[in-house]
């Protein structure tokens, strides 16, 4: 079978983790990730994950609390750590070899973020999860994605998401609102269509590393995506 991405950065939010609770970990989610993950692993692609963590914890929430916005950004990146292990415990289940690689310095839990020692699980077919975002304060796990999908030089960002591609309004509030199925980075900001954060974005773009959004929670879509059909919408 042809495969179209060899090495791929899949994109979770923390939220798509939730399932149909309020907040935390729905563990029919897990076992839906872990599959839709090890049916492209078994075809030999290689797969990085970036997981948010606002189904536990989101920095924006820590100003409402009186926490500065550093400390809160940090408390967000733990719930990553913890959203990466569950992630890692449901991928070894099915028998999946992994790395839980961490952006800050955990040692019992996670290793640390080595560049080349990343490319190097992949390499081996270990499925490898970037979890504590960039390590810094005032960057999303959108930015962690970019970076890491340009360090290790992937094929292609896949954000897995609720929808089935870009649109041009939310068309959960916006019945008239039209899909695109491919677009340019030009046009995405221009648009002012929020894909990921601009920080995030603008790596992309600089970088010619193309971003498709597409629904997760449908079935084998992910698999469809490795074998070349158009599911969701491409920026290039």
């Amino acid at each position: 079978m042809a495969i179209r991405f060899k090495r791929i950065l899949l994109k979770l939010s923390g939220e798509s983790l939730m399932g149909k609770k309020q907040y935390g970990i729905d563990p029919d989610m897990l076992v839906h990730y872990s599959k839709q993950i090890k049916q492209i692993v078994d075809e030999g692609v290689q797969v990085a994950v970036v997981i948010g963590g606002g189904n536990i914890f989101r920095g924006l929430q820590a100003a409402e609390a009186g926490i500065p916005r550093a400390q809160g950004d940090y408390m967000g990146m733990l719930a990553t750590v913890m959203n990466g292990m569950a992630l890692q415990a449901a991928l070894e289940n099915i028998g999946l070899y992994t790395r839980l690689v961490s952006a800050l310095e955990m040692n019992q839990v996670a290793e640390p973020y080595i560049r080349r020692r990343a490319i190097r699980h992949l390499q081996k077919g270990r499925v490898v999860i970037f979890s504590a975002g960039t390590g810094n304060p005032y960057f999303t796990t959108d930015s962690a994605a970019a970076l890491r999908a340009n360090e290790i030089n992937a094929d292609v960002i896949l954000k897995g998401t609720r929808v089935d591609g870009i649109y041009s309004a939310d068309p959960e509030k916006d019945p008239t609102a039209t899909k695109y199925d491919v677009i340019s980075f030009d046009k995405v900001i221009s648009a002012n269509l929020n894909v990921m954060d601009m920080t995030a974005f603008t790596l992309c773009k600089e970088n010619n590393r193309p971003i498709i959004v597409f629904d997760i929670n449908t079935e084998n879509n992910l698999m469809k995506i490795i074998q070349g059909e158009r599911i969701g919408t491409l920026v290039e």
